[in-house]
């Protein structure tokens, strides 16, 4: 029976996998794809458009909470999410949005806490150094800042203390969109389930 309800899981977590991380990139856009500011994977690019509707327009404000969540299903990849973070930021500066104009904020929660421990901690759980923190790091140094959800980090047993130093922890997920909400921040879900 375990062997049955295992498989059947690992088939629901196969088929839930974004489609862009089990396919190779078709040559048609590996041709076109450009990386405006961040290039740390190939699906962080972006496909030029000229005279596309909605271009940059100076007088909004590009805020953005991003619900990045799911579980850690590849521990030798850069999660999906981060790198859909990272293709949000490239397809505005893509579209004429200054880099200064520019405000995001990741929320991180869910089973994905282990995405942002640090290299000793996710090396103690998967025997690799955690290849998610070239994807925090490349974004943290554009100017995206993340928060972890506490509640998740709690019922998932990651000790605070096991978090990068770049993602700071609030008291949940929930909270922090409320609050980003009355910020001013439009919501973006790149989570998976």
């Amino acid at each position: 029976m375990k062997k049955v309800v295992f498989s059947l899981l690992l088939l629901i977590s196969f088929s839930l996998t974004p489609a862009f991380a089990q396919v190779k990139m078709p040559d048609h856009i590996a041709e076109q794809i450009t990386y405006p500011a961040l290039d740390f994977a190939p699906w962080v690019g972006v496909i030029p458009f000229e005279n596309a509707t909605m271009p940059y327009d100076p007088s909004l404000d590009y805020k953005i909470a991003i619900d990045v969540y799911g579980t850690v299903k590849d521990s030798t990849q850069i999660h999906p999410t981060l790198t859909e973070v990272a293709r949000t930021y490239n397809l505005h500066i893509a579209n004429g949005v200054p880099a200064d104009q520019i405000e995001i904020v990741a929320v991180i929660h869910g089973g994905l806490s282990m995405a942002a421990a640090t290299h000793e901690a996710y090396e103690e759980k998967y025997g690799i150094q955690n290849p998610n923190l070239l994807a925090i790091e490349a974004l943290e140094e554009v100017g995206v800042k993340f928060l972890m959800c506490a509640q998740s980090m709690l019922f998932w047993n990651v000790p605070a203390e096991h978090i990068t130093p770049e993602v700071k922890i609030a008291i949940s997920a929930k909270t922090s969109f409320v609050m980003l909400d009355q910020m001013g921040f439009s919501y973006l879900n790149v989570g998976e389930e």
